[in-house]
């Protein structure tokens, strides 16, 4: 699915395709809460990066999370996600990790093109989450405390949802 998106000031605009167009998994991570806003988490979709085409990248500023080093308590270390974002009006836009260059994880909040209605609702990293998150609880919500070991190609292919 071709996806168009854009920052709120209208600095940044941009299109890929996504084969993973269902906005289907809440992330309520400390770094996503922190830096998406709204309801205590963020949704990422998934692209093919080499089809990412932006404008006016001269506004787009990039962030990497200081996270724990678990084996040096009290250090820290740059995470190895790069969260892009509109330096004028902090609009998130895409996230992208180096082990995988061939994705880009455009934040659903950016997308204009209108999104499929995803069939259930994956809340993850339950463990991170803000105790005034009240998470749904519903018969299509499924929760996990860290990272579920399915990826979001394969739920889309599980539901028939792979736009290849």
């Amino acid at each position: 699915m071709k996806l168009s998106g854009s920052c709120r000031c209208g600095a940044v605009r941009f299109t890929l395709n996504s084969p993973t167009p269902v906005p289907y998994m809440r992330c309520y991570c400390t770094i996503c809460r922190k830096s998406a806003g709204g309801g205590g988490y963020a949704i990422n979709l998934g692209g093919d990066a080499d089809t990412l085409e932006v404008e006016g990248r001269d506004a787009v500023a990039t962030w990497r999370a200081p996270m724990e080093d678990p084996d040096h308590p009290g250090q820290t270390h740059l995470g190895p996600s790069h969260r892009h974002f509109c330096k004028h009006c902090g609009t998130a836009l895409w996230a992208e990790d180096p082990a995988w260059p061939e994705l880009v994880h455009p934040f659903a909040s950016a997308i204009d093109t209108p999104l499929p209605t995803p069939p259930e609702r994956v809340h993850i990293m339950l463990d991170f989450k803000a105790p005034w998150v009240e998470v749904p609880t519903g018969p299509d919500d499924v929760h996990f405390a860290r990272y579920p070991e399915e990826s979001l190609e394969d739920w889309h292919r599980r539901h028939g949802l792979l736009d290849r």
